[in-house]
This record gives structure tokens, C-alpha cells and sequence, in this order.
């Protein structure tokens, strides 16, 4: 199993860019997955998440409204919007995939804990310059 992200770069505050995530090996159109970020010196942190269904989106506070979380479960691939950048959205970007069925929904938490991810892809670098 193989996540694949990209889509990262370098781009000015106020920009936006859309990282992608596909999956090869297996198929995750029934579980969740999800995107977490690590920045310079500081621990990795979750950033957005989304159930199998689509009908359930989650999002840290700092991001909601600028960064909006897809899937297209036929390509096996989610995608993470990012509008608005601001500097402090630097930070290696990494996409993860949840083994578990998602036929059963779980409390909020689980979805933002990355312990909860059991394949995770090789990060994509994002800048973002002031």
C-alpha cells in the first residue's frame, strides 16, 4: 500500500494551492483519511479529515473556513484546498488513510488523532512567504 502526495510548493500569503493524495495498493473508498501537517521544530499536528461517506468533514480550528477536504473515491484520492495561505501554514503536509471499515462512525477525536492512521504518505513540502 501507497500513498502518494503532492501538489506542494512554494506561494505568496494570501495564495492557495491544492495538494493531492492517491492511493495505490488497496482500496480506501470506505475508510477515512485524512491530512496532518509538521512544521519546522514542532510536532506533527492534524489539519482535516473526512469520512467515506463525504458527509462528515473535520477540520482544525486555525484552518476551517480556508482549507477544504475531497475525496474522488473512484481515483482512490483525496485532495486538501488551501486558500488564504499565511505563513504559518508552512509545514510539510502528509495524508493518511485509516485501515478500519468506516461503516461505523466514532467519536470526533478519533478522526483527529493520528494514531487513528495506519498508512501514511511521504509528506509534500509547503512555503508559504510573507
Amino acid at each position: 500500500v501507497q500513498l502518494q502526495a503532492f501538489g506542494g510548493g512554494l506561494v505568496q500569503a494570501g495564495g492557495s494551492l491544492r495538494l493531492s493524495c492517491a492511493a495505490s495498493g488497496r482500496t480506501f473508498s470506505r475508510n477515512a483519511m485524512g491530512w496532518f501537517r509538521q512544521a519546522p521544530g514542532k510536532e506533527r499536528e492534524f489539519v482535516a479529515a473526512l469520512r467515506w461517506s463525504r458527509d462528515s468533514t473535520y477540520y482544525t480550528d486555525s484552518v476551517k473556513g480556508r482549507f477544504t477536504i475531497s475525496r474522488d473515491n473512484a481515483k482512490n484520492t483525496v485532495y486538501l484546498q488551501m486558500n488564504s495561505l499565511q505563513p504559518e501554514d508552512t509545514a510539510v503536509y502528509y495524508c493518511a488513510a485509516d485501515a478500519t471499515d468506516g461503516i461505523r462512525r466514532y467519536a470526533d477525536s478519533y478522526y483527529y488523532s493520528a494514531r487513528s492512521y495506519d498508512f501514511w504518505g511521504q509528506g509534500t513540502e509547503v512555503t508559504v512567504s510573507s
